[in-house]
């Protein structure tokens, strides 16, 4: 069954529902901001891995330049597991993100479109990041446990270390959260989320 847990779902849409005076004029704010800096489309899509192994297309705001090369990104990313590294962002030397565009992904402020995601029942607001079809194809049998569990927006390894943490790591912490989801742990983590987010900008700062 692809399909997510009711419980989930009530959690997701009742949430969204409540911030949309939040969420929905910080949406137009980037939007403009994106259009204003860099020619060509606001928003991003791009393949993802979802809930039981389904595919299925990602919304994000665009931080690179149009028709950028996400090859260095995929082999960056094979490296980091290879290696079992932390896995630091290339974001500081990247020269293919628009102005602004560190500040958006520092800030996770390039993934409000997944709330699209959201509610169309493609993602949580909760659960582990949805990865691209090439990650996924570089899975060993037991790390693909992690699709056990609906993608989230936010997630039990972004609010526990994120980007000092190891390939590893965040899959130990993934296939956790998909063996112990529930409502309680839901909104923990949605609890953790802003300062999460704000730790990782001052990191980023320092």
């Amino acid at each position: 069954d692809t399909r997510l847990p009711r419980w989930k779902r009530i959690v997701d849409l009742g949430f969204l529902i409540c911030t949309v005076w939040i969420w929905l004029p910080l949406m137009m704010l980037v939007m403009c901001m994106v259009k204003l800096v860099s020619p060509g489309p606001a928003f991003y899509r791009q393949q993802r891995v979802g809930f039981r192994g389904r595919s299925f297309m990602i919304f994000k705001f665009r931080s690179m330049h149009v028709n950028a090369d996400t090859r260095s990104h995929e082999k960056y990313f094979e490296q980091l597991m290879q290696e079992d590294t932390p896995m630091t962002k290339l974001d500081a030397v990247d020269a293919r993100l628009i102005p602004g565009g560190r500040f958006l992904r520092a800030t996770g402020l390039d993934e409000l479109p997944q709330i699209f995601n959201v509610i169309r029942g493609e993602m949580s607001l909760v659960g582990p990041r949805p990865c691209t079809l090439v990650e996924f194809e570089g899975y060993r049998p037991e790390h693909r446990q992690r699709v056990n569990a609906p993608p989230g927006v936010t997630g039990y390894w972004q609010v526990n270390g994120k980007n000092r943490t190891t390939f590893n790591e965040m899959i130990a912490m993934d296939i956790f959260y998909a063996k112990n989801m529930s409502l309680p742990l839901d909104l923990a983590i949605i609890g953790k989320t802003i300062p999460a987010i704000l730790h990782q900008v001052l990191e980023g700062v320092a």
